[in-house]
């Protein structure tokens, strides 16, 4: 009897390798996708075809939008998470997603090994490892791309000789999509001197002329656009509809990996980046200093525990609970302008604004205090320096 395996597919040469590979290994090779947003009905179904050509016992594809943005977009929001104050984590934070579906469904058929395409160079290895470890440390975790070291004209010539012989040219620029972003990456993203052109990244920009637009924000979750309300997830879908025309959201991230080294990807982010400044601007009015003060250093250790693949940790439960506490008000109106390759937040409308004008007026008013009493607390906030300046001469 053949051992049931798990294989993390994605259609690419890595994994197209894969799955021949193993099966004439013996092993009986489930293949499975996990559409965390970069899939249509059309791919999805091409997908299945090349899987089953290439001997694959069967394949699923296991529909994870809802799951990533509950499990793992919301409490990015939250945090608003920019990894390096740029990268709103398009494509990697899916990785966690993928990876504990993908063990789910080796349980759940019986599975004895799991495998994926990851080379021994990447972030990706380290993200589904730890979370196949930690959740299913009784299934093998199997590497042929890693363990065998494997060039790409290695793989295709394999393919060849066991009757494949597709077209395994390739793309200038990869691309990775999904409901937070899509990745872009070239060979200019290997080096540091080079920036992208327009031409690799999918949205052109095709609006010339700038548009209003207003996004509604409930206890910090996007839930409408333009008056009308969605779902969280098709509200990130319509905004990126609106906004890729005007090109905005490139940008090329410089980071730490995993592995030590530094890398450098490209990304087109419009919806993930228009909703963390908006949903900012929107929290600097209706949290207090502190939770804002808080809440900045806690979404950047949560961000850097999820890029690592540290999701499972239960800390990251502990980070989610002061992140969803903190947005009991955050709830109103941002109004955003787009513009050809950029976006302007024009300002906030909420119930919660504490910008509360009885109290007094920036700059102008105050009415709730003396002028004797302003003195007295500016002379009280400066005894400390005055003590400090008068022992040290």
């Amino acid at each position: 009897m053949k051992p049931k395996l798990v294989l993390a597919y994605s259609g690419g040469l890595d994994t197209s390798y894969c799955v021949k590979s193993l099966s004439e290994k013996g092993y009986e090779v489930h293949a499975v996708s996990v559409n965390t947003g970069g899939f249509d009905t059309n791919e999805v179904k091409e997908l299945e075809k090349k899987a089953l050509a290439l001997g694959a016992y069967s394949y699923t594809s296991i529909e994870a939008v809802e799951i990533f943005y509950q499990d793992v977009v919301k409490y990015l929001i939250y945090g608003n998470v920019l990894k390096n104050n740029t990268y709103p984590l398009s494509v990697s934070a899916e990785r966690v997603t993928q990876a504990v579906a993908i063990v789910n469904h080796a349980k759940a058929i019986g599975a004895s090994c799991i495998a994926h395409g990851s080379t021994g160079a990447g972030n990706d290895q380290v993200r589904f490892d730890l979370i196949f470890q930690t959740l299913a440390p009784e299934i093998e975790i199997i590497t042929p791309i890693r363990d065998q070291k494997l060039s790409r004209e290695q793989e295709i010539n394999y393919l060849k000789q066991h009757g494949v012989d597709w077209s395994w040219e390739k793309a200038q620029y990869s691309i990775n999509k999904g409901l937070w972003g899509t990745s872009v990456g070239g060979s200019e993203t290997l080096k540091s001197r080079k920036s992208l052109p327009d031409a690799a990244y999918p949205s052109p920009c095709t609006q010339t002329a700038s548009e209003q637009i207003s996004l509604h924000f409930e206890q910090g979750e996007l839930v409408g656009i333009n008056n009308k309300t969605y779902a969280p997830v098709a509200a990130i879908q319509v905004l990126q509809e609106l906004a890729a025309p005007f090109a905005i959201g490139r940008d090329i991230h410089v980071g730490d990996t995993i592995i030590g080294i530094k890398g450098r990807v490209g990304f087109e982010a419009a919806a993930a980046l228009i909703t963390i400044k908006a949903h900012h601007l929107l929290e600097k009015h209706t949290l207090s200093k502190w939770q804002l003060h808080h809440k900045d250093y806690i979404g950047s250790y949560y961000g850097m525990m999820l890029h690592e693949g540290q999701y499972l940790d239960p800390v990251m439960r502990d980070f989610e609970a002061l992140l969803t506490s903190s947005q009991k008000t955050v709830t109103g109106d941002v109004f955003v302008t787009l513009h050809p390759y950029r976006f302007s937040l024009e300002g906030i409308a909420s119930q919660y604004d504490l910008m509360d004008n009885s109290f007094g007026t920036y700059g102008e008013a105050n009415d709730a205090w003396t002028a004797a009493e302003a003195k007295g607390f500016i002379k009280l906030s400066a005894n400390a320096g005055k003590i400090y300046q008068h022992v040290n001469k």
